[in-house]
C-alpha cells in the first residue's frame, strides 16, 4: 500500500521508537517519585526532552507543557485562558476565532459560547441559532478568503474591548493554506489581546520561531512528524514573573507547573523529544525534499482540467494537496473504498470522518465536498507513488 495520508498521521521513526523502547521495559519509573534511580531516571529523561521540543520552536524548556496532544493543548489554552481572564482578571468574555479551525478549537469555542453541551450535541451551526445555555462567553468566528486565509484587517475590525484571546490556526489541515501568523498576531497585540495558534500541520515541516513570531500560546503534537501518538505540548509564552496565569484544564496533581495533572507519559515524551530533535536537525533537507515533492505533484494535477488544486497555491503546507475531481459520476468516498488496498489517503480532515466539509463551506465550494481527496505526502514519499493514483483518477 501506498501512503499518502501523512497530514493524519505519520509512520514512527526507526530512531524514535528505539528512544522509546527502554522507558517501556527497565525504565519504568514514575517521574514525580523521588530519590531512587528508576524515578530520578524518568525526570531526567523528562527534561531533556522538553529542552528539545523547546529548541524545535526556540522557546525556554519551561514553557512547554506537555499534553496528550494538540487537542487537549488547544482546549487547555482557549478554556483556561478564557476562564482565568474572565472570573480572575474580570477582563472580558469574548473570543475570536475563525470558521475553518480544526474542531479542536471550534468545538472548544461553541462550547464556552454555549452552542454545545458536549462533542456529540447535533446543534452544529457557526451561527444562526440561539445558544442552548448561558456560559458567559461570546465567540466570533471570522470568514475567510476564497483560499482560506484570515486576513488581517478582518481580525482587527472584529476586536471589542471585551476580547480577551485570539485563536487562529498556522496553517490549514484540510486544504494547506498557511496564514500570515505574524500579521495576525501583530494585529491582536496593537489592542493588548494575547494570541493562540494550532499549529499542528506545521511543527516539525516548517521552520518555526516562537522568537520571531511572538505568539502568545501554541498547540504541538508529535505523530504528525514521525513521533508517537498520544503526546503533545501546549507553549505558554513566560515573561519576567514566569508562566502567565491560566486556569488547569485537568486538577490533581502538581505536574508540569501544577497546569496539567496526572502521571507522565514517559516513554511518549521520549519519543516527542526524540521525533523533535530529529526534525530540527534535518529541518532544511526535510522542507527541500517536501518542496520538491509539492512542486512535481502539482505540476501532475496541474495536466489535467478535471483536477483543481484547493488552497493558496503559493502559501500552503508542501505536500499537502486538496483536489476537486470535475465530474458529475465521482464520489470520493466510493473511490477511497475501492482503491483501500492500493493507496492511503483522505476525503478530508481524520477528525471529522463522515461530515460535511466545514473548511469547503467557508471557502464557498460546500457543493464539492463528495468530489475532494486529500492527499499529504512526507519526505520518504515518491512522485511515483503518485503518478499511478493521478492515472486512476482520470480515468474514474
Amino acid at each position: 500500500m501506498i501512503y499518502l495520508d501523512n497530514s493524519a498521521t505519520t509512520a514512527i521513526n526507526p530512531e524514535v521508537m528505539e528512544a522509546m523502547l527502554p522507558y517501556l521495559t527497565a525504565e519504568y519509573g514514575n517521574p514525580s517519585s523521588k530519590y531512587y534511580p528508576l524515578a530520578t531516571g524518568a525526570q531526567r529523561a523528562i527534561e531533556e526532552s522538553r529542552e528539545k521540543v523547546a529548541a524545535l520552536i526556540q522557546a525556554k524548556p519551561e514553557e512547554i507543557i506537555f499534553t496528550c496532544g494538540s487537542t487537549e493543548s488547544s482546549n487547555l489554552i482557549i478554556k483556561g485562558i478564557a476562564d482565568y481572564r474572565k472570573y480572575y482578571e474580570k477582563r472580558g468574555n469574548h473570543l475570536i476565532t475563525s470558521k475553518v479551525e480544526h474542531h479542536a478549537t471550534l468545538n472548544t469555542c461553541r462550547y464556552l459560547n454555549g452552542e454545545i453541551y458536549s462533542n456529540h450535541d447535533a446543534t452544529f451551526s457557526l451561527s444562526g441559532h440561539s445558544p442552548v445555555v448561558d456560559r458567559g462567553f461570546q465567540v466570533t468566528f471570522l470568514d475567510v478568503d476564497p483560499l482560506g486565509r484570515v486576513l488581517p484587517e478582518v481580525l482587527e475590525q472584529a476586536i471589542r474591548p471585551e476580547t480577551t484571546l485570539v485563536t487562529l490556526m498556522w496553517a490549514n489541515n484540510e486544504i494547506g493554506t498557511i496564514n500570515d501568523i505574524p500579521a495576525l498576531c501583530a494585529a491582536a497585540h496593537r489592542h493588548g489581546v494575547p494570541f493562540h495558534t494550532d499549529a499542528t500541520q506545521v511543527s516539525g515541516k516548517l521552520p518555526i520561531s516562537v522568537k520571531d513570531t511572538p505568539v502568545d500560546f501554541m498547540s504541538l503534537s508529535a505523530h504528525k512528524f514521525h513521533g508517537p501518538k498520544g503526546v503533545g505540548a501546549a507553549y505558554l509564552r513566560s515573561d519576567e514573573y514566569g508562566l502567565p496565569p491560566i486556569t488547569a484544564l485537568l486538577h490533581g496533581g502538581e505536574q508540569e507547573s501544577g497546569i496539567r495533572a496526572g502521571t507522565l507519559a514517559v516513554h511518549n515524551i521520549v519519543g516527542f523529544g526524540k521525533a523533535a530533535e530529529l526534525a530540527l536537525a534535518r529541518q532544511d533537507t526535510r522542507l527541500e525534499r517536501l518542496s520538491q515533492l509539492d512542486a512535481a505533484a502539482r505540476a501532475l494535477f496541474a495536466g489535467d482540467p478535471r483536477l483543481e488544486l484547493l488552497g493558496d497555491g503559493s502559501a500552503h503546507i508542501p505536500g499537502l494537496l486538496s483536489v476537486i475531481v470535475h465530474s458529475s459520476i465521482f464520489d470520493n468516498e466510493r473511490f477511497i473504498q475501492k482503491t483501500s488496498g492500493q493507496y492511503a489517503f483522505s476525503s478530508g480532515s481524520a477528525c471529522t470522518a463522515g461530515e460535511p466539509s466545514h473548511v469547503l463551506q467557508a471557502i464557498g465550494r460546500s457543493g464539492e465536498t463528495s468530489r475532494v481527496l486529500r492527499i499529504s505526502l512526507s519526505e520518504t514519499s515518491s512522485i511515483d507513488d503518485l503518478k499511478g493514483l493521478v492515472e486512476l483518477l482520470k480515468h474514474a
